[in-house]
């Protein structure tokens, strides 16, 4: 007889929650019109002083806001839905912008620095997390988040684990965090470095955690940054499916020992992979094949793209507005810490690993 273990069913980001007395499209109209008078504000003024970019006005915008009045209930649905859902939405409208071939190349050629920084990642949460004396599954969960996708690795990491929620949200809080330094540092360093296009979309794709920070930063820094950063970024975000498959693996063999030693009852894992999957990578391939197939005119892409940065605003206004700075506070110092060298740890091997390969 086996025992079912189910593994905690995905909620978004800790700080949002949902309401639970609205139903329908209405409960989201509230927060989503937050974000869009906020990202209207940090589209503009990404027009006026375009070395920062709208993506970050609307970070910064939307975590001041959230500081000094923290959003109401009735506008957290829309703010999640903003943060994530319209994210994706944008993603997908940027891949009518690039070929097939663009992408098949840039993933290819983006593969050894990008499983180089993951490993770096994921060896140095495990060695690192043990000598500062943090949790495994939380060593676990900053690990992979910094080495793949930030909160969405998070999340597909719990599910498999088993992480307390409490894991759960100081992993998330911590990479929130070195995600919104590096969308205000990396841009400046960059130029400081030197990087051509290309160096720095294959460093902020491979070396940034979450795709919306990703997206900011690369878009800040150029047009060809961001598209090249967007397609090693979802490349990056595929690996989710092998790393939980082994960690899924690697909990049944450890709950099965438990098991056996209590008695000899086997336990089984029950785990969502519709929630873990990138479904919108497949929407993203399917614009790109359309723009393959030269579907869309010059001035149709050059509409679309504006499309894309905008809700690309609207997504980074959500993330600011959402951002929980009591969590941050109750992280400590170690899971900060680990956070803090891991992100550096990254950095700087995605730099190394593009002067090793040639690509700087």
């Amino acid at each position: 007889m086996e025992t079912a273990v189910q593994a905690p069913v995905e909620t978004g980001t800790p700080s949002v929650a949902r309401p639970q007395t609205h139903n329908g499209v209405g409960r989201y109209l509230p927060g989503v019109g937050l974000v869009l008078a906020i990202a209207l504000v940090a589209f503009g003024l990404g027009r006026v002083v375009p070395v920062i970019g709208g993506p970050v006005f609307g970070i910064v915008l939307g975590m001041i806001i959230g500081a000094v009045a923290p959003p109401a209930a009735s506008l957290r649905p829309g703010i999640a839905f903003s943060s994530k859902q319209v994210l994706q939405i944008a993603i997908i409208v940027l891949g009518s912008g690039l070929s097939l071939s663009q992408i098949v190349h840039t993933g290819a050629g983006s593969l050894p620095v990008m499983l180089g920084t993951m490993a770096a990642a994921l060896v140095g949460g495990w060695l690192f997390g043990k000598l500062l004396g943090v949790s495994a599954d939380l060593r676990a969960m900053i690990g992979v988040g910094t080495g793949i996708c930030g909160a969405s690795a998070i999340v597909a990491t719990s599910m498999v684990i088993g992480a307390a929620e409490m894991d759960i949200a100081y992993a998330i809080s911590t990479i929130f965090l070195f995600n919104v330094i590096a969308v205000l540092l990396y841009p400046a360093l960059g130029h400081l470095m030197h990087f051509g296009q290309h160096s720095f979309g294959l460093w902020a794709g491979t070396a940034i955690n979450d795709t919306s920070s990703v997206v900011a930063a690369a878009y800040t820094y150029g047009r060809a940054a961001g598209n090249y950063a967007v397609i090693v970024k979802l490349t990056r975000t595929t690996l989710i499916i092998p790393i939980t498959l082994a960690l899924a693996g690697a909990r049944v063999l450890r709950l099965r020992a438990e098991a056996r030693a209590r008695g000899g009852v086997q336990a089984a894992v029950s785990i969502n992979w519709r929630r873990i999957i990138p479904w919108f990578i497949l929407w993203f391939l399917v614009a790109s094949v359309l723009n393959t197939l030269h579907l869309f005119t010059p001035g149709q892409i050059h509409v679309l793209a504006q499309v894309a940065l905008f809700l690309i605003v609207m997504a980074l206004s959500a993330i600011g507005l959402s951002a929980n700075f009591r969590q941050m506070r109750q992280t400590g110092p170690k899971p900060l810490l680990l956070g803090m060298i891991l992100w550096a740890v990254v950095g700087l091997s995605s730099i190394a690993l593009q002067h090793l390969t040639g690509q700087i």
